[in-house]
């Protein structure tokens, strides 16, 4: 059962990233209007950490049976480890980082784009050829 779970989770998080992408690539002003949106209160900061936790834990979980456990398990740690990190910030100071950062990203839509699509499409790959 845990089992099934984190495959979803991790499916889902591949496809959140290829959506993500095609928002980039398609609609570049409203991808940074969605950054802009993490971190913008408590609840978001919260849900956010909540998100990037699930999805750690899953790949780490799951990374047994991907053809590159080595980079699933360091990238779900990875996860795990900044949010244990971020759950010590108060959500303000992440919220600063975050408007500095989003500022950044999005100024280069096509190349978040075009990450966001390698690393979703890799995910989805490696999910699909474990499976």
């Amino acid at each position: 059962m845990i089992g099934i779970v984190a495959t979803a989770v991790v499916v889902l998080a591949g496809l959140y990233l290829v959506c993500f992408a095609a928002l980039s690539l398609l609609f570049p002003e409203r991808a940074g209007r969605f950054l802009s949106g993490f971190a913008s209160s408590a609840s978001a900061h919260y849900m956010e950490l909540l998100a990037r936790l699930a999805v750690g834990a899953a790949m780490v979980h799951h990374a047994p049976k991907t053809p590159f456990p080595g980079v699933f398990l360091s990238f779900g740690w990875v996860l795990v480890v900044t949010t244990a990190c971020l759950f010590a910030f108060p959500w303000r100071r992440h919220r600063e980082f975050a408007r500095r950062s989003v500022r950044h990203a999005a100024r280069h839509p096509r190349l978040l784009g075009l990450a966001s699509l390698a690393l979703g499409g890799a995910i989805l790959t490696a999910v699909a050829s474990g499976a």
